[in-house]
């Protein structure tokens, strides 16, 4: 099952008691005070890590506490430290405050990591209030409690490219013959139901990440099917990719299809429809794949490049174009 957002709520561990305690030692008649400090209560930390894909494993507990401390004790031993929790999530979560709002991080890169709930500090026992003038303090202090949170992870793919389109425009398909990634293919729209990433090797220098985003519907930026769920997953993407299918399996017309999912990207947001777009018209073996190339290059004035997955026409061209504007970018 693949989970992209869930919320939960984390707490750190209470920090250990300082502790009140004298030396009773034979032949040492005034013994001083030896009460040891307590523990720090263990931290809360999401740490992003290569190889974790989605937030499944999150989904089916609220609730994670980290330990708590130990108490301090006589002969001026330290109580024990509480265990950090770690709770692993995919490269590309974000780290929201569920009661205000904000993101507290970005998790972008493997080893990024956030305290989401810090320990509790640790309590002072009688022996840090000895002085010249309190030689035998029955002074400590309790050990802090854990920092408490109510947390939501987000997850956006990280991605150099995004697929997008109507469903069965033919993005799986592209994505398992640019890549050697095998994501769910057939004939019927909705195919796709998770983003599902793959890379692209041009040479041994030069390679980038490509990400088949499910299929867009009219109304997916106002939240119809799974439009917040899928279009949040292009916002990382610096480059799109639209695919239009020639001769739509549902009857509907192709120009109105990639005017549709233009208008989606651009109401979801004003910068993911300014994103540089490649245009590609697929399935160059249908009859009128020509005919609707050419429409969409009188609408946009725009190059537009036709394709087959099943043939392999325009891939190596569409794998250089993609590769050229990946390179503009990075110098802009």
């Amino acid at each position: 099952m693949f989970v992209d957002r869930v919320r939960i709520e984390v707490q750190a561990g209470r920090g250990g008691d300082g502790c009140v305690s004298f030396r009773r030692e034979k032949y040492v008649p005034h013994g001083g005070p030896d009460g040891g400090d307590g523990g720090r209560g263990g931290n809360v930390i999401i740490i992003a890590k290569n190889g974790v894909n989605n937030l499944a494993a999150l989904l089916h507990q609220r609730f994670w506490k980290a330990t708590s401390a130990t108490a301090g004790s006589g002969a001026n031993r330290h109580g024990k430290d509480g265990k950090d929790l770690e709770l692993e999530v995919p490269p590309g979560t974000l780290v929201i405050d569920a009661v205000r709002g904000f993101v507290i991080k970005d998790l972008q890169q493997n080893g990024d990591e956030l305290i989401a709930a810090q320990g509790g500090r640790s309590g002072h026992g009688n022996v840090r209030f000895k002085s010249s003038t309190n030689r035998a303090p029955r002074d400590s202090t309790p050990g802090g409690e854990g920092e408490r949170r109510d947390i939501i992870l987000e997850l956006k793919v990280i991605a150099d490219v995004g697929l997008v389109g109507k469903p069965n425009a033919g993005k799986s398909t592209l994505l398992s013959r640019l890549t050697r990634a095998r994501p769910e293919i057939a004939d019927y729209p909705f195919t796709t139901k998770q983003p599902n990433l793959g890379i692209v090797n041009l040479d041994i220098d030069r390679q980038y990440v490509m990400a088949d985003i499910p299929g867009l519907i009219e109304g997916a930026h106002a939240g119809a099917g799974l439009g917040h769920e899928f279009l949040r997953h292009v916002e990382r993407a610096g480059i799109l990719v639209h695919l239009v299918e020639p001769m739509p399996s549902d009857g509907t017309d192709a120009i109105q299809n990639y005017q549709a999912i233009r208008s989606e990207l651009h109401q979801h947001d004003v910068k993911l429809g300014e994103r540089p777009e490649i245009l590609v018209v697929s399935k160059a073996e249908l009859p009128t794949a020509q005919e609707v190339r050419d429409q969409l290059q009188e609408l946009t004035g725009r190059d537009v490049l036709l394709i087959s997955a099943v043939t392999g026409q325009g891939l190596n061209t569409l794998s250089q174009l993609i590769w050229e504007a990946l390179e503009r970018g990075k110098a802009t």
